[in-house]
């Protein structure tokens, strides 16, 4: 199985399958001598609404003999199709998810910082609803 992500052109541009680029955001992967070359050769652009994108899991789903590049994406990249693609009852519990992720991600040095501050470890479990264990093993690293 690649790991790598489609970029392709459909006939028929309200057929609602990937995600357009553009729905997307600035993608640095979209922005690479092949894909302007592959893109001039299709007489396409970016911004084009016939152009989408799916996430490697899915590219079985690109319809035959469309026009089609294989794109590497950064995990963060594939994130965001993989989001927009998201059912609207689903994108918005994975926002949340995603701003979650971004708090935790540097939870352990937060509580570190406020170990070292002087603030109680009790009141850290307080504040920020962690395990007493999660303050413990911070407070080790």
């Amino acid at each position: 199985m690649t790991d790598d992500a489609y970029l392709f052109l459909l006939d028929d541009a309200t057929t609602p399958l990937g995600v357009a680029p553009a729905a997307v955001g600035d993608l640095p992967s979209l922005d690479t001598p092949a894909v302007r070359a592959w893109l001039a050769a299709q007489d396409s652009s970016v911004t084009s609404p016939h152009l989408r994108l799916l996430p490697p899991e899915e590219r079985g789903a690109v319809p035959e003999g469309a026009e089609r590049l294989p794109l590497r994406l950064s995990e963060e990249e594939l994130n965001l199709v993989r989001h927009r693609m998201a059912p609207q009852s689903l994108a918005a519990i994975e926002e949340e998810l995603l701003t979650y992720r971004d708090y935790a991600d540097g939870r352990d040095g937060l509580i570190g910082r406020a170990l070292a501050a002087g603030v109680p470890p009790h009141r850290i479990v307080e504040l920020t609803g962690v395990d007493p264990a999660t303050v413990t093993g911070a407070a080790a690293r």
